[in-house]
């Protein structure tokens, strides 16, 4: 493998550089029917981004189950609602797989979290942390890898927000699609020059 990008990367540096914007569409879905729809859609997909966020919880001992399941193409990412449905059937399979790829980033943390919801057997998925050591990157974080590949920098300002609130805010929606959709370019980007 190459050794083209730097190994690591500071914060000073990230700020340097330019927001990345999700531009693409963002679907939110509320109910199994609208899910079971966007899940045929993605099963098209040989490879698609995968993250989940998670209300936070400011009290000790206090935590809650995953609110939102993002599952994202090239120009389109559907936000499942899974506090608003519960966890759809279509996605449990989907996530299970293994025709479809999912690329994530700590996906461990997302599996421990949606097995609150859930009994779900994960299959197909890449860990990014672990796809972009063999490219001589050492970061473990999205907006780390990121900047190093795409020198732009991924806003976290939206992650302690409210994920169960009644109507996600634009800013939550593009911050969750985001982070879906930064998973598969990082591995669209790495995959192409291995290729």
């Amino acid at each position: 493998m190459t050794d083209k990008y730097a190994h690591t990367i500071t914060k000073e540096e990230i700020d340097a550089f330019p927001l990345e914007h999700y531009t693409g569409r963002i679907i939110v879905l509320t109910n199994e029917k609208e899910a079971n729809r966007a899940v045929e859609y993605l099963q098209k997909f040989p490879v698609i981004g995968f993250d989940t966020e998670t209300r936070p919880s400011f009290r000790k001992g206090k935590r809650y189950k995953v609110s939102l399941v993002q599952l994202s193409t090239e120009d389109t990412c559907f936000l499942f609602r899974l506090n608003r449905m519960g966890f759809p059937s279509s996605l449990l399979q989907l996530l299970g797989n293994e025709k479809v790829m999912k690329i994530g980033l700590s996906v461990r943390d997302d599996f421990n979290s949606m097995r609150k919801r859930v009994n779900i057997e994960p299959q197909n998925f890449l860990e990014l942390q672990s796809f972009v050591a063999q490219f001589g990157i050492e970061e473990a974080s999205l907006q780390k890898i990121y900047a190093i590949l795409f020198r732009k920098k991924i806003s976290k300002a939206q992650r302690l927000t409210n994920w169960e609130t009644d109507v996600l805010t634009e800013q939550q929606q593009r911050y969750a699609a985001l982070d879906a959709w930064a998973c598969l370019q990082i591995y669209n980007q790495l995959n192409n020059e291995a290729s």
